[in-house]
């Protein structure tokens, strides 16, 4: 018998015992955005899903069940062969609880493998989380590096997340670094994504008493903070970290390999060029063009992000209460896990 089981459910098992969550929908559908930490085993191509698809709108839905019965029996051999290797619990998912999930929870129920069924599916699972993240209180005290573009903020939270401290990383949740080169040489997640992402990072540090967290604007990449996180982020307790330009300089080229795909920071320069005073802006560009990256990584902070951020300081009533001045990034790791120990946070 195939059992139906609720979002909430399904979050009180994965903490009770091992759960493999199978998402039974097209490759693409789950690329573009799935429940996090599931597998993908399809009934459909993308490419048999469209054909299918098409079918159910021009003949209608009789033609179109027959077709997919025809492209589903073709793999079925393959198809439990997938499951077979799973040695959990199994819950398959579709996109809203409807045909291809019961198909496979029917299957597999004939072939004496048991898989319980995602009521709603997918979009049961993003109405719930989505409602979750704006509307449930999240308790811990916040925690927020601040500093220029290159102040080794990301690394400080590697660092802190390493040694046991809750941290939230919502650069690496979006898939984006957050400066107009941010998404170069990293895949941007969209906003299901990011908010599943957030969602589970959120439970798991619900009942902490503090969370690190960058200080980032409110949107990242192609992602945007929620307005609740968000307002809880500019009302927590803000660090501000104090590197030389040259440490800075050498922690982007660090984190962004420049060399290994120079067109692409050609290109995205382009998209600040007219607010760099001219001749300056000529020079960072010959530079990118000549691969001198240090000297224009430099100019770019001098010239353009270190004034966008100390007007968005002075826009900003809230007044750093912690200043962290280092020579270099581990030494600022060094102060910061110091005023944790110290408990002046």
């Amino acid at each position: 018998m195939i059992r139906d089981i609720t979002v909430q459910n399904i979050l009180k098992a994965h903490k009770k015992a091992p759960l493999t969550l199978v998402d039974v929908r097209s490759p693409k559908e789950f690329k573009e955005a799935t429940i996090p930490g599931s597998i993908n085993i399809p009934i459909f191509s993308d490419e048999e899903r469209a054909e299918v698809g098409t079918l159910y709108k021009q003949k209608g839905p009789d033609i179109a069940k027959q077709r997919g019965l025809e492209l589903f029996s073709a793999k079925l051999p393959q198809f439990i062969a997938d499951f077979k290797v799973i040695n959990t619990d199994i819950t398959v998912f579709c996109w809203r609880g409807g045909m291809r999930s019961k198909t496979a929870a029917t299957v597999l129920d004939l072939m004496g493998i048991q898989a319980s069924r995602l009521s709603g599916g997918y979009r049961a699972y993003r109405k719930w989380i989505v409602n979750w993240i704006n509307n449930e209180p999240f308790h811990p005290n916040f925690y927020v590096l601040n500093g220029y573009t290159g102040s080794g903020k990301t690394a400080i939270l590697k660092a802190l997340q390493e040694q046991g401290e809750p941290v939230i990383d919502l650069e690496r949740m979006a898939g984006h670094r957050g400066s107009i080169f941010g998404q170069i040489g990293l895949e941007p997640s969209n906003q299901k994504t990011f908010d599943a992402l957030l969602f589970n990072d959120m439970v798991r540090y619900q009942n902490a008493s503090h969370v690190f967290i960058e200080g980032e604007s409110k949107r990242i990449g192609k992602v945007m903070l929620p307005d609740s996180l968000y307002k809880k982020k500019e009302e927590g307790k803000q660090v501000f970290i104090k590197l030389p330009i040259q440490e800075r300089v050498n922690n982007i080229l660090s984190d962004y390999h420049p060399w290994d795909d120079a067109d692409a920071f050609k290109e995205a320069f382009k998209l600040i060029k007219k607010h760099i005073h001219t001749p300056i802006a000529k020079d960072i560009e010959d530079h990118l063009k000549n691969k001198q990256f240090h000297e224009a990584v430099k100019l770019l902070l001098i010239h353009y992000y270190d004034p966008r951020y100390d007007h968005a300081i002075r826009q900003n009533k809230n007044i750093h209460s912690i200043i962290i001045e280092a020579k270099t990034t581990a030494e600022a790791v060094d102060k910061v896990t110091e005023l944790i120990h110290q408990k002046h946070f």
